[in-house]
């Protein structure tokens, strides 16, 4: 019988000042955090999507919005909170908690839009045909998605984290270790007040100006 496929996604309680600070320029604190929102339930509904065994949203350990309990409960899954440390830290005591569960994980983030519930099953097709790890490499030089099959965390420990150099480092040590990975395509991810205009190739995103309190010029 094939291991059950558990999806993680990532993110943090859509807080004005505290989310998506890089766009606060374009749009303002509440702006940021609105959008953010909005790509927090699009990250949800995707993940839901993708005919997985199970889905938990994993947040950082910061207060939990009210509106993100009740997004969450509006699709049914759970919420974990994160541990302390860097983001390697945090994501490899993710993995390695859903592995000892005895499913199969897959890390997403929750600003990359361009994912799809194909994209999803697609990687949960490799995991389950025995590839140690399967992402999906970003624009920017890291990743939107990560699975693996076993516990790595050479992967994870001192890695130039929110740098371009993310994904060249992450296939250098898949090399070195041996490590059996395999991409899947490309996809962007938004940080940057350049990316929003990228939005617009997101049907379920399209109105997303109508949707945000904007407190800066879009």
């Amino acid at each position: 019988m094939s291991r059950p496929i558990h999806i993680l996604v990532f993110g943090r309680s859509p807080i004005p000042g505290r989310a998506k600070t890089r766009l606060i320029p374009a749009l303002g604190p509440q702006g940021a955090a609105d959008l953010y929102a909005l790509l927090l339930e699009h990250a949800l509904t995707t993940a839901c999507a993708a005919n997985a065994d199970g889905v938990t949203l994993w947040l950082d350990a910061e207060p939990l919005a009210d509106e993100v309990v009740v997004l969450a409960g509006r699709h049914g899954i759970e919420i974990a909170v994160q541990v302390p440390g860097d983001l390697g830290l945090r994501m490899h005591d993710a993995l390695s908690r859903t592995l000892a569960s005895g499913a199969l994980p897959l890390l997403m983030g929750s600003d990359v839009p361009a994912l799809t519930p194909a994209t999803l099953e697609q990687a949960a097709t490799l995991l389950r045909g025995g590839r140690d790890v399967v992402l999906a490499p970003a624009l920017d030089g890291g990743y939107g998605l990560i699975g693996v099959t076993r516990s790595l965390p050479a992967l994870f420990e001192a890695m130039p984290w929110s740098t371009e150099s993310v994904l060249a480092e992450t296939r250098a040590r898949c090399t070195r270790g041996g490590i059996d990975l395999v991409e899947l395509e490309a996809v962007w991810d938004l940080d940057e007040p350049a990316d929003l205009k990228r939005l617009d190739e997101v049907p379920e995103l399209l109105d997303w100006r109508q949707r945000i309190r904007a407190d800066a010029a879009v």
